[in-house]
């Protein structure tokens, strides 16, 4: 049975969510770990067969821990089966919902010296109810800017979870 470490940075709970669902699309076959990017430190990646990164957007920005995580583990990465993924609210727009168009796939992987050889991009959420006053102010002001949802008493889920199946069976097959 293949072993997989699914790795995910999330700054409110949706990127782990996916990853998740993910792990659950993969565990028929694959002995899965599923961890968050702050705890990565406690596992070895050269005991696994296949390593998944997941990570989110926040201001335009992936969490500078993602940059060094990769940059201090490309060698292990590249000789390993591997996937990364993108979970933004960019990707909500059909024009900049896969890798060749969504800005923050691309700002990722000219920042990194690893190629991912599966990669994805889903869109994420916002859920204003849960923001605090400045991220609801903020995201607001955002999603006014791009034309997105701007009712703070509501949660927006734009995740499509079929794709998410087929990224699952990406790494199934890989």
């Amino acid at each position: 049975m293949k072993k997989s470490l699914i790795i995910y940075s999330s700054v409110d709970g949706h990127t782990e969510k996916i990853s998740k669902k993910i792990s659950e699309n993969l565990v028929h076959s694959h002995e899965v770990d599923l961890i968050s990017l702050d705890e990565v430190k406690s596992k070895n990646l050269n005991d696994f067969d296949q390593i998944v990164i997941g990570a989110s957007i926040r201001y335009g920005n992936y969490r500078k821990e993602l940059f060094k995580f990769v940059d201090e583990n490309v060698g292990v990465l590249s000789l390993k089966e591997n996937a990364f993924f993108s979970v933004n609210v960019v990707a909500r727009k059909e024009e900049k919902n896969n890798k060749d168009t969504n800005p923050y796939i691309s700002k990722f992987l000219k920042n990194t010296k690893w190629s991912p050889k599966i990669i994805d991009v889903f869109a994420g959420v916002v859920d204003y109810p849960s923001y605090k006053y400045f991220d609801k102010f903020m995201i607001r002001l955002i999603m006014f800017i791009t034309k997105g949802p701007t009712n703070t008493k509501n949660r927006y889920e734009f995740t499509d979870w079929n794709r998410v199946k087929k990224f699952s069976s990406l790494l199934d097959n890989q």
